[in-house]
């Protein structure tokens, strides 16, 4: 079964821009690429077939010994970021090869894009679920509570999964169907419509559907 493969990329920001009618779309900008292929995997190997590529190049004084000799196949430095994609045929790739932006996705494309979501730290069910809350009046004592949460003489203990409150946020979440609306190979610049998960300069993984 053939894989998805994909890029790497750095959440610039939203901006919008205007269609031939004059419709405003909002859209995210994208900084996506060139990922450079650092390690091929093969079932023979690995057990599994896939390329490990590195994005947002650093010095090697920023890494350790063990992955600046990791990197140095490659011969294109350290990165801080790397990730596996899952292939076909981890043969079309060269180790030290390139992946831009335009040798995977075209404009009119629809793609699936992962991020870690912004966090929020520790948080009641009033944001972190919708609950309603209790009366807002004087002497409630039940403005943003979540009630009961136990039961009564059977089973006699709180229910998995039970929506309390906690940490929010800071969460892998990816978005499906996404729509590439431009793409500016020049500036390594790719441009979706709506919004994608995370915070600004936060790292995405950007799928071929």
């Amino acid at each position: 079964m053939p894989k998805k493969i994909g890029l790497l990329g750095k959440k610039i920001g939203m901006t919008r821009i205007y269609s031939e009618e004059g419709v405003a779309i909002a859209v995210t900008v994208i900084e996506s690429g060139p990922c450079v292929v650092l390690q091929k995997k093969t079932v023979a190997k690995e057990g599994y077939n896939a390329i490990q590529v590195g994005f947002d190049a650093k010095k090697e004084s920023r890494a350790n010994k063990p992955a600046n000799g990791h990197a140095k196949a490659a011969g294109k430095g350290n990165f801080y970021h790397i990730k596996e994609f899952r292939v076909s045929d981890p043969e079309q790739y060269q180790v030290g090869q390139e992946i831009h932006v335009t040798d995977v996705f075209k404009v009119g494309d629809i793609i699936d894009v992962t991020g870690t979501s912004k966090g929020r730290g520790f948080q009641g069910v009033v944001k972190r679920y919708g609950f309603k809350g209790g009366r807002m009046t004087h002497g409630s004592m039940f403005h943003r509570a979540p009630g009961s949460i136990g039961c009564s003489a059977w089973p006699s203990r709180v229910i998995k999964g039970k929506r309390l409150p906690g940490h929010m946020g800071a969460s892998q979440v990816t978005k499906k169907s996404v729509t590439i609306v431009d793409i500016r190979p020049e500036q390594n610049v790719l441009v979706v419509k709506g919004g994608v998960p995370g915070a600004k300069q936060g790292l995405l993984q950007i799928f071929t559907k």
